[in-house]
């Protein structure tokens, strides 16, 4: 990183390691508030890529001068890309939740190959952070987000964003028009009351209402646009984005599609949503862009749908030779592989390794902003991680979470980004053993700060009707704590684990070194492919003894004859 960007990193959220963009990257979904047992909207991020960082981004709330400007870093690479004018104030952002609880993710679709590389100095990372610091409703976000790309100029390929508000969650889908053009084209829905939806690096949004604002927004030309390119034909009111502007194909299919179909499939089974909605057999079904969840869903159910790897579907990773001897539902790049003459995959999963860090932002309209919204975040693969609560209205972040502590090509102890990283890959050497004895601590962290919510919140609400900026130090307080004793606890498992299972043995609780066997099953594909080879002889038959008579008792001696009786004189 250059000494600029690092100068200006409390200004603008950059990553300390700066990448070439992401490809299949990142999953989004957002549950409308009727569909959550306690009435809150949510909306879950992942940001996926090999060489991202993970961080807790933190911009504080400022008042701009007359003509003050703002420098545009573009977020996957770290290229200034120009100057735009600041408002007169802006409001402080937590990662990707500001004070007033609003919250926007992302998943990138790409789209066309001819409207790649569009005029503009504004990308999408940037769209997301400035978005964040002045907008206070998702409205006012996709107002924000569309205009400034109209005014400036888009820089990235095709994106959906997923933005919400305490009341309302919308998708947003945008692309450039190309070399040499400036601005997008898009089109927005607000997600219906009671339901969820999702979006994994495919664009979802297929025909929307054209005269229904309440519902849907739309740029002037998203439609004429298409037909003077050739990609539609037909009444407006038939009109598809999607197909449009990036056509379902095998792979948006098993790779993008395949994690919205997972979520969908656990959340609403009684839809019965088949296998033949992801694995790419069924070319251009598509699967609906929102559904109805069978039951309310919860914050821990929410972050339990961000962890999968297709488990008991006909995708599971860990039923094939790939999955080792220990059962890992992980697969190590490239996702696509040839053997004589033949094309293979493999699946792409919501819960992956080289997730930099994600989040479920949890937005109450009960509460003030500050204390309604937490965003609970995590570090590193969403299956590994711990989500630790990070209330939108405070004022600093836990110092191993925070930018600047290490990068992509620096390790720290002081990171937790690189402490989650470390247990994990101890983890998928073994996962069949270690992601339990991970998945256990995950689960008591999670489990006491949900437990300790409610009376955390009484607490910062009793002082905010004195003070909210006492009610902001209180809750402050506490997310740093928590963070802290994130990391403290996640190092000390990763040392445990080290001890444990060093050398392939496993200790028991009492420290005796055990040698436990692989599954017959691995054994006997072991025994198939490498029998001959590794097959011992068998043993000798053993000789049955014969029988031997057992010897005669031996004679028993004759007496042999004492010394004659003395006899004595007679006198």
């Amino acid at each position: 990183m250059n000494r600029r960007i690092a100068n200006l990193l409390t200004v603008l959220p950059v990553t300390a390691a700066l990448v070439a963009p992401p490809v299949l990257a990142c999953t989004s979904m957002v549950v409308s508030k009727g569909a959550t047992v306690d009435g809150a909207t949510l909306m879950t991020y992942s940001a996926d890529a090999h060489e991202l960082y993970g961080e807790l981004y933190y911009t504080p709330a400022r008042r701009h001068a007359t003509g003050a400007m703002r420098d545009i870093f573009e977020w996957d690479t770290g290229k200034f890309l120009g100057r735009i004018p600041q408002p007169p104030a802006t409001y402080s952002v937590v990662g990707n939740m500001n004070e007033h609880q609003l919250s926007i993710g992302e998943s990138t679709f790409t789209g066309r190959e001819e409207l790649e590389g569009p005029a503009g100095i504004v990308d999408y990372g940037s769209l997301i952070y400035i978005a964040l610091e002045r907008a206070k409703t998702a409205r006012e976000a996709i107002q924000v987000m569309t205009s400034l790309v109209a005014e400036h100029g888009y820089a990235s390929t095709g994106e959906t964003f997923s933005i919400a508000d305490p009341k309302e969650a919308w998708l947003l889908e945008l692309i450039g028009k190309g070399k040499g053009q400036k601005g997008a084209v898009w089109v927005a829905l607000r997600l219906p009351d009671g339901y969820i939806s999702a979006h994994a690096n495919q664009a979802r949004i297929t025909q929307f209402p054209l005269n229904d604002p309440n519902n849907a927004l739309y740029s002037k030309d998203v439609i004429s646009f298409a037909k003077e390119k050739g990609w539609f034909k037909g009444a407006d009111d038939k009109f598809s984005f999607a197909d449009a502007y990036h056509p379902l194909d095998f792979g948006g299919q098993r790779f993008a599609e395949g994690r919205v179909w997972s979520i969908f499939r656990r959340a609403a089974p009684s839809m019965k949503l088949g296998v033949e909605y992801a694995d790419g057999s069924a070319p251009g079904k598509r699967l609906p862009l929102w559904v109805k969840p069978d039951k309310k869903l919860s914050v821990q159910d929410t972050m339990a749908l961000m962890r999968d790897h297709f488990g008991g579907t006909p995708l599971d990773m860990t039923k094939d030779v790939g999955a080792g001897p220990y059962a890992a539902p992980y697969r190590w790049r490239p996702m696509t592989w040839e053997v004589d003459g033949k094309k293979y995959v493999h699946e792409r999963a919501i819960s992956t390794q080289q997730t930099a860090f994600s989040l479920v932002a949890q937005m109450r309209q009960s509460m003030p902003g500050p204390i309604g919204g937490v965003l609970w975040f995590g570090l590193d693969d969403t299956a590994m991680t711990v989500y630790t609560p990070m209330y939108a209205g405070i004022r600093e972040v836990p110092k191993n979470f925070a930018q600047g502590v290490a990068s992509r090509g620096k390790f720290s102890w002081d990171s937790s980004f690189w402490v989650f990283n470390w247990v994990s890959n101890q983890a998928y050497a073994r996962w069949s053993d270690i992601s339990v004895d991970v998945q256990r601590e995950q689960g008591a962290l999670e489990g006491q700060f949900l437990a300790d919510q409610a009376d955390v919140e009484k607490a910062a609400l009793e002082l905010y009707k004195r003070s909210p900026e006492e009610a902001r130090q209180y809750l402050t307080a506490y997310s740093v704590k928590q963070g802290e004793r994130v990391h403290s606890q996640w190092r000390k498992l990763g040392e445990t684990l080290l001890v444990k299972y060093i050398d392939g043995n496993v200790r028991d609780e009492q420290g005796k070194v055990n040698h436990p066997k692989h599954s017959e099953e691995w054994y006997r594909r072991i025994a198939k492919e490498r029998g001959r080879t590794l097959e011992m002889p068998p043993e000798p038959e053993k000789e049955e003894p014969k029988p031997v008579a057992a010897p005669a008792a031996p004679a028993t001696p004759a007496a042999k004859p004492g010394p004659k009786p003395t006899v004595a004189p007679a006198p």
